[in-house]
Order: C-alpha cells, then structure tokens, then sequence
C-alpha cells in the first residue's frame, strides 16, 4: 500500500466535494463519508442502501457496522454534511432502489466499485484541483482524524475512533508528527 497524505487545507475539500459533486451524487458522498466518519474503504464500499436510508427514503441518523479488519462492532453517527450528501444521493438515484444494493454500486453490475476505482474517483478530483501529494481513499480517514485533532479533539479519543495501539501512532498515522517536525526546522530560523 502507497502512502499517501491527509488533505490538510479546508479550501482544497470543499473544491473535491463541488468537482465530485459535478461528477455523481454517488461519488460526493464516497467522499463526504470518508471525511466526516474516519471508517476504512473496505468498510464504507460494503455499505448497503438500507444502512443508510431508511424504508421511508430518509437518511439513517447514524451507521452501525462491524469492521472488517478488526472484526470490531461500531456505531457512527452521519452529521449534517453527511445526511445532506445522502439527500442529495436519494435525490439523485430516485425512491426505486433496494435497500440490499450496494450504496457505492458499480456502473458494470451489482457490485460495489472497487478500491482502485474509489482511488481514481478521490485522486482524479484531487489532481483536477492542483493537489501534488499523494491521495488516495486512505487520505479519506486521515483527512478525518487530522482535522478532528486541529479542531481540538483530543488524541486519545481519535487513538480509539482508530483503534491504535499508542497517541504516537495516531499522531504519526494523521501527518501531525510530520507537521511539527517541519514546523520546527521552518520556523528556527538561527
């Protein structure tokens, strides 16, 4: 696996979200759900559209999951970026969908896309916009945590939203040791 970078500069995710917006309803929300919820690709591309919208054709409050890797069960709430994007999603793909569908459905089948297309989905926007570093759909999570730690959440917290084994690595895992490390040479200016 590459290593690729958070998204750090705000203005930078609101262009992804109006490009990808542009594109489908269903890539803006593989976006806006891998930035505002911190979950894995694997976990977000197994979801269903009964998971997310309710018999009614309402966004659910929240998600409940067991993760793949960790084999974990997890709760996470939508906040309102993400309930507006599956609005927009509903709005979009109509009230004619089955709730056993696949949310991010591939054009060819039944199947969700793959990981390497949410990765030129999430690296195709994210070069139309200017971004040099490398982005993937792991940038979606870190792009998460990062932003949660700038906003003042503690790392504890993120270091079990993560399920890492020490601070050190959620700090590591976010690009926020890189940061502060840069930080320091830029700014000794002896």
């Amino acid at each position: 696996m590459e290593f690729v970078q958070p998204i750090r500069d705000p203005k930078q995710i609101q262009a992804i979200k109006k490009i990808l917006l542009a594109q489908s309803a269903r890539d803006h929300l593989l976006f806006v759900l891998g930035i505002n919820c911190g979950l894995r690709i694997s976990d977000i591309l197994q979801l269903r559209i009964g998971d997310v919208i309710t018999d009614r054709g309402k966004p659910k409050p929240y998600y409940e999951l067991r993760e793949q890797k960790t084999k974990k069960g997890r709760r996470f709430p939508f906040g309102k970026n993400v309930l507006k994007a599956i609005e927009l999603y509903i709005d979009e793909v109509g009230g004619s969908q089955n709730s056993d569908s696949y949310l991010f459905k591939s054009r060819q089948g039944a199947q969700p896309i793959t990981r390497q297309r949410a990765h030129q989905i999430i690296n195709s926007a994210a070069r139309s916009i200017g971004i040099k570093e490398k982005i993937g759909t792991h940038s979606l999570r870190k792009s998460f945590g990062y932003h949660a730690y700038k906003s003042g959440v503690d790392i504890s917290l993120l270091q079990s939203i993560f399920n890492h084994s020490a601070p050190s690595v959620t700090l590591r895992y976010i690009g926020i040791t890189q940061d502060d490390m840069d930080d320091v040479i830029l700014n000794l200016n002896l």
